[in-house]
C-alpha cells in the first residue's frame, strides 16, 4: 500500500494529491512575495499576477523538461512518453478517451529545472510588459520559488518518486511493487513489507526550507549591501549546491556519461549565481525605457 493514497474521491470528482501540494506551494510561495515586496515598498498587488504567470510558465517548463530526459534505468522519459506509451485511456463522467500520457501531470513528473526556466521567462516577460525591474522582482520570489520547492516535492512522497537506494535508516519509507525502479523490482531480494528507501524528496526539501530561512535572513540583515539580482544569485547558489548532492543519491538520474544532467546543470547555476555575487552588477535586466512620445 502508498504511504498516502495519491487521489481523494469527491463524489464523481477525483482530486489528485500532486496538484493540491503544488497550489499550495505556489500559494505559499505568492504570500511570502508579497511580504518581500511590501516591506522594499513595492506595489504587493503584482504579486498574484506574478503568481498566476509563474506557475503557469514553471508547469509548462517542468513537464517539458521531465518528459524529454532519459533517466536512468526508468522507463519513465522520453521513450515512455513518445514511444512505447504516448496515449493512456482517461475517464471523465463515466466517459472514457484517449489522452496524451505527456500532458497527464496529475501522474507526477515535472523536472525542477524545467519549471525554473520556465517561471524565470514568464516572470521576465510579466515584468517588461509592466515596467518592473526583473532582477528586483527576482529577489522578492527567490525564497517564495524555494519556500515552494520545499512544499511541492512532498507531492513527490504522496506519487511515491524521488527516492532513493535501500537503506536501514529509521525514518526510511515504503515504496509499493507498482512503483519501484527496475533495480528494486526483484521482490525476493527486497521485500515489500521490511525493504525502505532513502527519502530523498525529504532531504531536498529540508535543504530547500533551510535556504529559505537563509535568503530572508541576508536580505533583511545585508540589505543595505545588496544590489539587485543579489538575492536570486545567491538562491542559484544555494539550490544548486542541495541539489548536487540529491542527484548523488538518485539511482534513476538522467546520466550524460556517468554525470547526472541535474548536477552539471546545478554546476553551471552554482557558476552563474557567484559570478553575478562577485562582479556585483546593479541590475540584472533593467526596466525597460519609457516609449518615445
Amino acid at each position: 500500500m502508498p504511504p498516502v493514497s495519491p487521489t481523494l474521491q469527491i463524489g464523481p470528482l477525483t482530486i489528485h494529491l500532486y496538484g493540491v501540494i503544488i497550489v499550495i506551494g505556489a500559494i505559499a510561495a505568492g504570500i511570502l512575495t508579497s511580504i518581500e515586496a511590501k516591506r522594499k515598498g513595492d506595489n504587493p498587488e503584482h504579486v498574484w499576477n506574478l503568481v498566476t504567470w509563474c506557475l503557469l510558465g514553471g508547469i509548462l517548463g517542468a513537464r517539458l523538461y521531465h518528459v524529454l530526459s532519459s533517466p536512468q534505468g526508468n522507463a519513465i522519459g522520453f521513450r515512455y512518453y513518445f514511444i512505447t506509451n504516448p496515449f493512456e485511456t482517461v475517464q471523465v463522467f463515466g466517459l472514457s478517451f484517449p489522452f496524451p500520457t505527456a500532458l497527464m501531470i496529475w501522474n507526477g513528473g515535472l523536472g525542477i529545472y524545467g519549471g525554473i526556466a520556465g517561471g524565470v521567462l514568464a516572470l521576465a516577460i510579466y515584468a517588461w510588459r509592466n515596467r518592473l525591474s526583473v532582477a528586483r522582482w527576482l529577489d522578492y520570489g527567490a525564497a517564495g520559488l524555494i519556500l515552494a520547492q520545499a512544499i511541492g516535492r512532498w507531492g513527490n512522497f504522496v506519487n511515491q518518486e524521488l527516492y532513493g537506494p535501500p537503506t536501514s535508516l529509521p525514518w526510511g519509507i515504503p515504496i509499493d511493487a507498482q512503483h519501484r525502479l527496475p533495480m528494486y523490482a526483484d521482490l525476493s531480494r527486497f521485500p515489500v513489507e521490511t525493504t525502505r528507501f532513502h527519502p530523498v524528496f525529504l532531504y531536498e526539501s529540508l535543504w530547500n526550507l533551510g535556504s529559505c530561512l537563509i535568503l530572508l535572513f541576508i536580505a533583511r540583515r545585508l540589505q543595505p549591501r545588496l544590489r539587485n539580482g543579489d538575492i536570486f544569485a545567491l538562491y542559484l547558489i544555494l539550490y544548486g549546491l542541495g541539489r548536487i548532492w540529491v542527484e548523488s543519491l538518485r539511482p534513476d538520474a538522467w546520466l550524460i556519461g556517468n554525470i547526472p544532467v541535474a548536477q552539471i546543470v546545478s554546476a553551471c547555476l552554482i557558476v552563474l549565481g557567484a559570478g553575478i555575487i562577485v562582479l556585483r552588477p546593479r541590475t540584472i535586466i533593467e526596466t525597460p525605457p519609457e516609449p518615445s512620445t
